[in-house]
């Protein structure tokens, strides 16, 4: 399904467009501003700095003490009419706004900009816990994209209104009619949002700010994989809020100053994140992929590099103009490589938004929304401090630190990817599954999405655990024969995988035991655990007969059991066509792998030969 088709759903578009407004009239208000701060003449230029700094902090500072509250709030009462009062709230907060534009009454701009910092700062937590009670699982990664999408489309969008209507004649009353209009219509867009209960109806509020702050980051430390996700994507704000606070004072010192030059590079950007998230879509196939994770960390640096380089090859003059900049071939790689760098980002921080939805405990969801948002906040912070750091203390150039900050892209993503080995090994299956073969599924909507179940599969090559894992929405713990578990190289991912070894019985009693009470233990930690009921690879293309171990698992832990077909891996490399499997060169590539469910059988109809007899099916069909 194209993500763009959400927008002709009730259930997506009015939230969608409920954010975006607010968005938009968040950075239309912010930035006009900025512009009569900096350019009305009524303050000097030490006082005009300290007051736009003052606005950025005042800004940014209520997610620090709101957004804890914001998500008990969005936990504790049913989502929609939640947005309905905070959009109200903006209402009367930009009427005060308005005011204070048309009588050019500073101190009152700032309180409304505190104020509407604060809106937003309730509004964020409610905004990505409603989307997985409106999104299924397969909507969820397009629906993350088309809101990242929207919401940089309608940043760009209010800084470029912003200039214009700061220019115009009638500048005043246009930006006065525009907050106010905008404030409205995003109430009335949000009288559409269709009911979404609440997670935790008897949640006890806890309004105050300081201890609610420790409390809620604390929580989300409790799922480590979680817990990371939140600081990688934090990470992904650093880098864009360094990039889009330095874009102006980057094309003054590099590009000979035009503000067209501004207008151009930060519209670049936004549309390169915009184009990143809806990419994200293409290459997640539908699903939350973890694995184009590392792929959009790689490429953030790799671009931010090639950035550097280029711009020792550009040809600029002073007020140098749009067209003039654009006639140069040189100066185009620049551009190119701020694109690919900000839709690496997309790329990056769409899937981790999406896996932080999905992962969250659904009863404190927004509360984990809510730490992920201060998070966020923080980082922004912590992007301005270096910023001065590196460009006042240290005298780097602007162009240094965006150097730098690709080389600091390395480090972090080594450590997140190290500390959660599944971003890595999902990686892995990634680039397996879009290089040696093409895999597609059937029927996988047969994998339960919550709780305990077993697949049984046919055994073909040495990468099935891979495929079925690339394929498979949850998180599966493969019954692995030891030999291949224990492979140099490989097992270090079937060990990331949590992958459980076997082996005969009379070979090592011990092992053997091992593994069926840990396949217990999974399985009553209500995981998915997947086993190849052969016992070995195939060496004749055809199913061996399924042993009786899956009825002792399900004797012991009587859940339903999932049939998976394996079809088309049969002849690759990694099997026993031909010979012994890695024997001979790869022949094949971009093969074409099929990975089938069947309905659950039902833990009083499990036997052997019944599952055999359905995987049969399967890989026949």
């Amino acid at each position: 399904m194209n993500q763009f088709s959400l927008l002709g759903k009730k259930r997506f578009l009015p939230f969608f467009m409920t954010q975006a407004l607010g968005a938009f009239n968040d950075n239309l208000f912010k930035n006009v501003l900025l512009l009569f701060i900096a350019f009305s003449g009524l303050y000097s230029q030490e006082s005009s700095t300290a007051l736009i700094n003052l606005a950025a902090g005042l800004f940014i500072l209520p997610f620090f003490l709101l957004s804890p509250i914001g998500g008990q709030l969005a936990d504790k009462y049913e989502k929609s009419s939640l947005i309905r009062k905070i959009k109200l709230t903006e209402i009367v907060i930009m009427s005060g706004g308005a005011l204070a534009v048309w009588f050019q009454f500073v101190p009152g701009m700032l309180v409304a900009l505190f104020l509407m910092g604060a809106q937003s700062a309730l509004f964020g937590p409610v905004k990505f816990a409603l989307m997985p009670q409106h999104l299924n699982g397969k909507e969820l990664v397009g629906g993350n994209a088309v809101v990242e999408m929207g919401t940089f489309t309608a940043i760009l969008g209010g800084t470029v209104c912003a200039g214009l209507l700061f220019d115009s004649e009638f500048s005043t009353m246009l930006v006065v009619i525009s907050v106010l209009l905008l404030s409205v219509f995003g109430y009335l867009a949000s009288r559409s949002i269709p009911y979404a209960k609440a997670n935790d109806p008897e949640l006890s509020v806890n309004w105050n700010p300081a201890s609610q702050l420790i409390r809620t980051v604390r929580h989300a430390k409790e799922n480590r994989t979680v817990f990371l996700s939140i600081l990688a994507i934090s990470w992904f704000w650093f880098i864009g809020a360094t990039y889009l606070t330095q874009l102006p004072n980057f094309a003054k010192e590099f590009l000979g100053g035009n503000p067209q030059l501004v207008t151009l590079l930060l519209t670049v950007f936004s549309v390169g994140i915009a184009a990143g998230s809806l990419i994200c879509e293409k290459m997640s196939g539908g699903k939350i992929e973890l694995g184009i994770i590392p792929i959009g960390a790689l490429g953030i640096s790799i671009f931010g590099f090639d950035l550097y380089f280029a711009c020792q090859q550009l040809v600029t003059e002073k007020g140098m103009t749009v067209t003039a900049f654009l006639n140069h071939g040189e100066n185009i790689r620049l551009l190119a490589d701020l694109a690919l760098v900000s839709a690496s980002g997309g790329i990056f921080v769409v899937p981790l938004n999406a896996l932080i939805q999905q992962r969250s405990e659904e009863k404190s969801r927004a509360q984990t929304i809510a730490a992920n948002n201060v998070m966020n906040a923080l980082f922004m912070v912590l992007s301005a401090v270096v910023a001065v750091l590196v460009l006042n203390v240290l005298g780097l150039s602007i162009l240094q630190l965006f150097l730098m900050i690709s080389v600091l892209n390395v480090l972090v993503s080594l450590y997140v990817f190290s500390q959660v080995h599944e971003f890595l090994l999902r990686f892995v299956i990634w680039v397996l599954s879009h290089t040696i073969y093409r895999v597609s599924h059937k029927d996988l909507e047969n994998i339960p999405e919550q709780g305990a179940a077993v697949l049984v599969c046919n055994h073909v090559s040495y990468v099935d655990a891979l495929l079925i894992a690339g394929s498979c929405p949850r998180p599966v713990r493969f019954v692995m024969d030891k030999d291949i578990a224990n492979i140099p190289v490989v097992k270090y991912f079937f060990k990331w995988a949590k992958t459980i070894p076997i082996c005969a019985r009379g070979k090592s009693p011990k092992t053997y035991q091992q593994a069926f009470d840990k396949v217990s233990e999974e399985l009553a930690a209500g995981e998915i655990v997947c086993i190849f009921p052969e016992g070995k690879l195939t060496k004749t293309g055809e199913l061996n007969e399924f042993k009786k171990g899956i009825e002792k698992i399900i004797s012991r832990n009587p859940v339903p059991v999932i049939p998976l077909g394996l079809k088309g891996v049969w002849g690759s490399f990694f099997s026993h066509c031909n010979g012994r499997a890695f024997t001979t060169l790869p022949s094949r590539f971009w093969s074409k792998v099929e990975v089938v469910a069947d309905k659950a059988v039902a833990p009083a109809d499990v036997s052997a030969g019944g599952l055999q007899e359905k995987v049969q099916a399967l890989i026949a069909s």
